[in-house]
């Protein structure tokens, strides 16, 4: 009962970090220790059903509610105090460093783990440079176009929830899909559009579960061929999103009050994450 509460525990941080722009939800996975397990029970799911429902149920719980009960919290929190929330985010991935620094510290430094920890730093510092999504996407008449579409954005966004350091919300973001998604996901208990909302989510769920079993299976492969140039990848994509997220929080104005709130909680989020990557 123990580790269920605590892997629900678990899938509710994967679900909150999925929600936030600049957060990755496989980086918040990777440094709470799940990662890999969780792959593994996605990519394997037509193959030991049963087994995977057994790992992957308390973290859907999680982040099922995670993502139902905070979305609105997230985007007031974001819109009023947009630092101290950053920094809390950047302290529940500071405190999963240690876990990661494990999986390579006995391994000889290789010019290739370097050059692709490099080429994954790079990838998030221009996505950070990028401009988010000028237009939303309009979803108020949604057709068959629409749905397929929302389909196509589903796995993409999934694709990127899953690999560490990219956040799946930010791609939303620049495909116009964030505030359209995110307003109908905290409409689904106004049950008079009830049928319009699931005609919207309904094809991105999809499009989000396919996208997950994909790229689960392709990371599976690499991390049992090619384990710590991998975990060299994954580091260059954490470092660089911290780096990323220290930008939001410097580009908004701070009060004194603020700041040191942003930092008890920053330090009140490693402890969180060192604790939940330890367990």
């Amino acid at each position: 009962m123990k580790d269920k509460l605590l892997f629900i525990i678990k899938g509710f941080f994967f679900g909150v970090a999925n929600i936030i722009p600049g957060v990755s939800g496989g980086t918040i996975a990777i440094t709470m220790g799940i990662y890999e397990d969780m792959l593994a029970s996605i990519s394997g799911f037509f193959k030991n059903p049963m087994k995977s429902i057994k790992y992957l149920m308390p973290l859907g719980i999680g982040a099922v509610l995670a993502i139902l009960l905070m979305s609105k919290v997230i985007s007031f929190s974001l819109d009023k105090y947009p630092a101290p929330t950053t920094l809390f985010f950047i302290g529940l991935i500071l405190g999963g460093i240690p876990l990661l620094a494990k999986k390579v510290k006995n391994e000889r430094i290789k010019p290739f783990n370097i050059l692709l920890f490099l080429i994954t730093f790079g990838i998030v510092i221009a996505m950070n440079f990028m401009k988010a999504g000028s237009t939303n996407m309009d979803l108020s008449n949604p057709t068959f176009i629409t749905a397929i579409l929302l389909f196509l954005v589903g796995m993409v966004a999934a694709g990127t929830m899953v690999i560490p350091g990219i956040s799946g919300s930010f791609v939303l973001m620049l495909l116009g899909a964030y505030e359209p998604i995110v307003k109908i996901i905290g409409d689904i208990t106004n049950f008079s559009n009830l049928g319009h909302n699931l005609f919207i989510l309904i094809p991105f769920g999809i499009g989000v579960v396919l996208g997950v079993i994909v790229i689960a299976k392709i990371l599976e492969f690499l991390f049992s061929k090619y384990e710590v140039s991998t975990y060299y990848a994954i580091l260059g994509f954490i470092v660089s999103s911290i780096i990323a997220l220290f930008t939001i929080v410097l580009g908004v104005k701070i009060s004194t009050i603020e700041l040191i709130i942003g930092a008890i909680l920053c330090l009140l989020g490693i402890l969180v994450g060192y604790k939940l990557g330890d367990e």
